[in-house]
């Protein structure tokens, strides 16, 4: 059984940071690629940011330079940490997680979703 468990969502003021961790448990032989999805209220769940196992990142244009997702392969966590926050972003930030199993078949997994919200 594989769980997703995020943590570090909460209030932030507009500009402000916050960073995101999503650790995944259980029988896990790699990770093929790690992701942060959002999703705002009355609005469709959007991509943010991927890396993948070997470490490619690629980023939605909305928060290129502001946001990053390092990822740690050994302890199979991806983070998402946000600077320069707007009122706009927030949100319900889930992570995604593809994980290879010991049985070779790669899975999808999603995480609860913490709740962003960046407002005065």
């Amino acid at each position: 059984q594989v769980q997703l468990v995020e943590s570090g969502g909460g209030l932030v003021q507009p500009g402000g940071s916050l960073r995101l961790s999503c650790a995944a448990s259980g029988s896990i032989c790699s990770i093929n690629v790690m992701a942060w999805y959002r999703q705002a209220p009355e609005k469709q769940r959007e991509l943010v940011a991927t890396i993948t196992g070997g470490g490619s990142t690629s980023y939605a244009d909305s928060v290129k330079g502001r946001f990053t997702i390092p990822i740690d392969n050994a302890k199979y966590t991806v983070y998402l940490s946000m600077k320069s926050l707007k009122p706009g972003e927030t949100a319900v930030y889930y992570c995604n997680a593809v994980l290879q199993g010991p049985d070779s078949l790669a899975s999808p997994y999603w995480g609860q979703g913490p709740p962003v919200t960046a407002t005065s």
